[in-house]
């Protein structure tokens, strides 16, 4: 309603500023109430029925054992030990109770998303079997999507709720789905027929090429299936902001529909009846590919476009583009939280509004290349400020890499992929032999795509900016483009005047028209004005273009500045305890901008050996899907430090994303080595970087800047040995790094995973050194209270004494855990003893990430999950 009535107040200032008609005005509002109607429609009826159905609240759903029967509503999924996919619940009810109603099957009709997970490797082959559209009766549990549990991060839940899916459902084994007679027809066979159609041409494409990898890049750039693409080559794509390409877009829509147009003319089918056929087979092609959002939306344009051309009407593509939008919406309004309709949009309408912009500079052009130069770099313009609101970073050699692979692909890669997969139906050799040169094609995109990713310093991180950033992004750019046209233009026609008054026109006697004679006319009086008198006129109004120019080339690099600007620094400092399951990260800004990483977590790996099968094609990893996302968005361009407490897989896992992705100055760690290959490519990734090693150790000092200290506490110097290699140490926790951060006023324990016996040993050693101290009348005492303590261990019932609670006296604690983990972690015992010694505990697994923010001797915290809150202490 405040958005409603704010745009209900500005509209009519903006149509006075821009002298829009009053009857314009009123179909706009008429328009965005009648969407926002819409919208607040759909949304409130969005809600889950099924806990109704259960008649149970809502709460209680959650992991309670149901039978459910229904329709497979998608694509099966097989990956490792989990088979996925969507579910359309007919039915439902609650195991367990005896009753006879409880035991009848609820009607209802519900879309829920199915993880089985599979006991055996056999049952593989039995989950390859369930297709689309199979009526099936599953047990199992629901679950409610995960939630985002950091600030900024990837919401799961609100994602399902734009796809009116509410639930998981949980299933163990094989055996809990059974299929049943179901009949002849449902809405889900004739996708079943087109899941199947993409099966057959996508066993094709392997058979025309002959590598796996350049299969799976063709089934995504022809028929948009990425399954088998190598992730890796995935990434490159993705850095270089060519990820567009494998997505089906308007791209691949106008040369499907160029290719059939052109065909039917070789069959000399008549252009309106060619017009008509391809406006038919365009939905079957948006069938085929998917059906995303980008090409649902190049479908449409295309179907517009092409009944405008046979009627000769509707020629303006602003019109098409926001007809197209206009029914999607309509369709389904959660489009417009879609990244692919946004960006597919954007980019479109920008070409349409900026391309007549930025023709002129290139109007002398060959048409070709002129042409190629102006849309690559129109498209980069338009699609910059989105790239960077949603992905945070911008590759500089973008333009390079769209401009030269986009022509290949599109022109000649393309078209012989899809060629050479339909040849292979009838010729599998003559297929092969037309892949040929396109497998060569792809290995030169390969190379070209891995040479430009080589060097990091070409990648630009962006902080998570503003609609409102965004949105003066477009308009200061129009405003440069606008102007630079008008001086280019103004220019020209100066040119081409004087030309024409210092040469005499070739057809001269035949210009004697009244046209011509007022032509000359006007350049002869403007040549005869009183002197100066003309060209200050021109000169004023020049000087004004130039200022509106300069002054809109100033406002646009300040905009860009603005956006690049890290967030933080200032008089106040953060330290952000990450949630990455069952592991350690933290993140601490400090009032100097400078930004240290503790720990990165890690996702523990058990499919090795006899369970080799159960590991996935492209699993979730900490350090890439969770870690470097969030420093990107929050801004780290730089880690000034990176300090791993010790080699365990749930604390230095996820750190080799961080360094292979984050620029990376100093790392800290204890100075030992453990006997796990990733830890070794971890130190082999910082030796080729050129990342500066510092073994930490007690009384070892650093200072960030002038507002932060760092002192080390432990381990304690490792004696050296002979041949000066570091020593390989397998339990690694006992050598854990703990450290005291002061900033702001405020101090912070970090404790790593060390155990009983070496907080005892620490305790020691600095009730020595107090000692010491009071002996020799040295001035300082060791610290012993502490504001914040991070648990060590994940509250482990190995660590934590009460001896050790007892001398540093927290008054917050942090605990780093993963929701439902399987070691009992956080301990009861440890969990009594902070309540016993009075201190205020934080749970990653529970509250998600911990925020405490520092300023003059004052804390504020806050944390993500059940409320956000903020509290002063």
């Amino acid at each position: 309603m405040l958005l409603w009535t704010g745009v209900t107040l500005m509209l009519p200032l903006i149509a006075l500023l821009m002298k829009i008609p009053v009857r314009h005005v009123v179909w706009l509002w008429l328009a965005l109430s009648g969407g926002g109607f819409h919208w607040f429609w759909h949304d409130t009826h969005n809600v889950s029925s099924i806990p109704d159905t259960l008649h149970v609240s809502a709460s209680m759903v959650e992991d309670m054992p149901v039978q459910a029967a229904g329709f497979i509503a998608s694509e099966v999924e097989v990956d490792g030990d989990r088979a996925q996919f969507e579910m359309r619940v007919t039915a439902i009810h609650q195991m367990g109770r005896n009753s006879e109603k409880s035991k009848q099957l609820a009607s209802i009709s519900e879309q829920v998303i199915v993880h089985i997970k599979l006991a055996a490797k056999q049952e593989q082959q039995v989950a390859a079997a369930w297709q689309r559209g199979d009526a099936i009766q599953i047990r199992g549990s629901l679950k409610a999507p995960a939630k985002a549990g950091n600030f900024g991060g990837f919401d799961y839940s609100e994602y399902l709720h734009t796809q009116e899916i509410h639930w998981l459902f949980k299933g163990n084994g094989a055996a809990s789905l059974q299929k049943q007679q179901a009949s002849l027809w449902n809405r889900y066979i004739l996708l079943r027929w087109n899941d199947q159609l993409r099966e057959q041409l996508g066993q094709r494409m392997e058979m025309a090429f002959t590598s796996l990898n350049h299969a799976g890049y063709m089934n995504g750039l022809v028929l948009g299936v990425t399954d088998e693409l190598d992730p890796a080559t995935y990434n490159e794509f993705t850095q270089l902001g060519l990820t567009h390409i494998l997505a089906i877009s308007g791209m691949h829509v106008a040369v499907y529909a160029a290719t059939l147009l052109y065909l039917l003319k070789l069959m000399r089918v008549s252009r309106e009846t060619s017009l008509t056929i391809v406006m038919v087979l365009i939905p079957a092609y948006v069938l085929l590919t998917g059906a995303s959002p980008s090409v649902v939306r190049a479908g449409i344009m295309a179907m517009i476009g092409l009944f405008a051309a046979r009627r000769g009407m509707l020629k303006d593509g602003l019109n098409i583009l926001s007809i197209s939008a206009l029914l999607m919406l309509l369709w389904n309004p959660y489009y417009l939280l879609s990244v692919s309709f946004q960006l597919s949009f954007l980019v479109t309408g920008g070409l349409l509004i900026y391309m007549p912009l930025m023709k002129p500079f290139f109007a002398k052009w060959p048409l070709l290349l002129g042409g190629e130069i102006a849309i690559t770099i129109t498209a980069q313009l338009v699609s910059f400020p989105m790239t960077v609101f949603y992905f945070n970073q911008f590759s500089l050699l973008s333009f390079i890499a769209n401009f030269v692979l986009v022509p290949l692909i599109t022109y000649i890669v393309l078209p012989l992929g899809t060629v050479a997969m339909g040849i292979a139906f009838l010729w599998g050799d003559g297929a092969r032999i037309l892949a040929w040169p396109a497998e060569q094609l792809n290995e030169l995109t390969f190379l070209l795509v891995k040479w430009l990713n080589v060097d990091d310093v070409y990648v630009s991180i962006w902080p998570s900016s503003s609609i409102l950033w965004v949105m003066a992004y477009y308009a200061a750019l129009y405003s440069v483009l606008y102007w630079l046209k008008t001086w280019l233009t103004s220019r020209r026609q100066a040119d081409e005047k004087m030309t024409a008054i210092s040469s005499p026109p070739i057809s001269s006697p035949v210009h004697t028209g009244l046209a011509a004679s007022a032509e000359w006319a006007a350049i002869l009086q403007t040549a005869h004005e009183p002197e100066g008198a003309g060209q200050y006129a021109r000169q004023q109004w020049s000087s004004y273009r130039y200022l509106a120019l300069v002054l809109s080339g100033i406002a646009w690099i300040g905009i860009l500045c603005v956006g690049y600007q890290s967030p933080g620094g200032g008089d106040m400092g953060m330290v952000q305890y990450l949630d990455v399951g069952q592991g350690d990260s933290i993140l601490i800004t400090t009032p100097g901008g400078k930004h240290i990483l503790v720990d990165g977590g890690g996702t523990m790996d058990f499919a090795t050996g006899k369970n080799d099968w159960r590991k996935r094609k492209d699993p979730y990893e900490v350090g890439t899907d969770t870690i470097v996302p969030l420093l990107k968005q929050r801004g780290v361009q730089r880690l000034d430090a990176v300090i791993l407490t010790h080699g365990d897989h749930d604390h230095a896992g996820g750190l080799q994303a961080v360094l292979d992705q984050i620029p990376v100055t100093s790392l800290f760690f204890n100075g030992t080595l453990t006997d796990k290959a990733p830890f070794h490519k971890l130190l082999s990734t910082a030796l080729n970087k050129q990342i500066k090693l510092y073994s930490a150790y007690h009384g070892m000092g650093w200072e960030p800047d002038q507002d932060t200290k760092i002192h080390f506490l432990y381990p304690f110097p490792l004696q050296e040995n002979e041949s000066e290699s570091l020593p390989v140490i397998k339990e690694q926790n006992h050598y854990s790094v703990a450290m005291i951060l002061e900033m702001e006023g405020v101090t912070f324990l970090f404790t790593g995973d060390m155990d009983e016996a070496a907080e005892s040993l620490l305790l020691s050693e600095l009730a020595h050194s107090s000692s010491r101290m009071k002996d020799t009348g040295e001035m300082g005492t060791a610290r012993q209270a502490v504001d914040v303590m991070k648990i060590a261990h994940h509250g482990s019932k190995y660590s934590t004494s009460e001896e050790w609670l007892s001398y540093w006296r927290p008054e917050i604690s942090v605990i780093s855990v993963g929701a439902s983990n399987t070691y009992g972690h956080p301990n009861e015992a440890v969990l009594k003893r902070l309540s016993s010694a009075g201190s205020a505990i934080y749970r990653t697994d529970t509250m998600g990430e911990i925020q405490i923010r520092a300023q003059q001797g004052k804390m504020s915290v806050r944390y993500k999950r059940k409320r956000e809150q903020t509290g002063i202490k």
